[in-house]
């Protein structure tokens, strides 16, 4: 059941589904979604985990403080949902700017995070000259402005050309608040994980659709080597949201993880 929580200076609201007491698992999903996103994965998960789904701040139900926001806003966000939630120890799977949360999550409190999933991700995501101008269609036309284009970069053409498919998930980024959206952009654009994402030393699975226009699967590699002994899976027919367009892949790389380290 979904409710809300007050984090700090922000009202998140949040899901918690699974296996009550199971192993901890944790989602933190990407720039213009909702915790929905996650919806055509859960069905495919192993039994035993006990899931935390949460809308970042800007985005769905949980609110937009005044801003600027930096990274390490939307890191404590996370730390202090997991820790009013008594979760620790979670295995953090974290797609796009989710993924920067889960490294930062991971560098800067070790306690709470066990393992990490990286999809479609990277620890430096854009240059500072496309978040500019992206942002400023944002707040000066509005999300619907950039919709075809980012739907070009989330999805593989195959799925692209299923228009009842692709409908929600365009209506969801349409729907997400601009300044939500250009917030969280400017937090992006500002953040540089490299130097302490290779300080990490934790199990990783990183993974990235072959068709990711967004953190292309040579970005997410390279992410991946950062931290020693992580593992990268290519996921074919698939772009930046592999969890919409290819569940049942995705769910049998993120099942294999789990038994690896025991967490399954």
């Amino acid at each position: 059941m979904a409710t809300t929580a007050s984090i700090g200076d922000v009202i998140l609201h949040y899901a918690r589904s699974g296996t009550p007491g199971g192993h901890p698992f944790v989602f933190s999903n990407s720039l213009g979604t909702d915790f929905r996103v996650w919806d055509p994965l859960l069905p495919h998960l192993p039994v035993g985990l006990d899931i935390l789904r949460y809308d970042k701040r800007g985005h769905g139900l949980s609110g937009a403080p005044d801003g600027p926001w930096r990274m390490d806003d939307y890191v404590a966000d996370l730390a202090g949902l997991m820790e009013a939630q008594g979760l620790s120890g979670a295995v953090i799977c974290g797609l796009s700017v989710g993924g920067l949360i889960a490294q930062g999550l991971a560098a800067s409190r070790p306690d709470l995070v066990r393992a990490l999933i990286l999809c479609d991700t990277g620890a430096k995501i854009g240059t500072e000259t496309m978040w500019n101008d992206r942002i400023a269609a944002v707040r000066a036309q509005g999300l619907e402005s950039i919709a075809d284009a980012v739907m070009e970069r989330w999805f593989a053409p195959g799925f692209r050309a299923d228009r009842v498919r692709l409908a929600p998930w365009r209506t969801m980024l349409a729907r997400t608040p601009a300044e939500g959206y250009a917030r969280t952009g400017e937090a992006i654009r500002d953040a540089d994980y490299r130097a302490s994402t290779a300080e990490l030393r934790l199990p990783c699975l990183a993974v990235c659709g072959a068709h990711d226009g967004s953190t292309p699967p040579e970005l997410v590699r390279q992410t991946a080597a950062l931290i020693p002994g992580s593992r990268f899976a290519l996921i074919e027919e698939a772009g930046h949201i592999p969890c919409v367009e290819q569940p049942a892949v995705l769910a049998a790389h993120i099942s294999r993880f789990l038994e690896e380290i025991g967490a399954g």
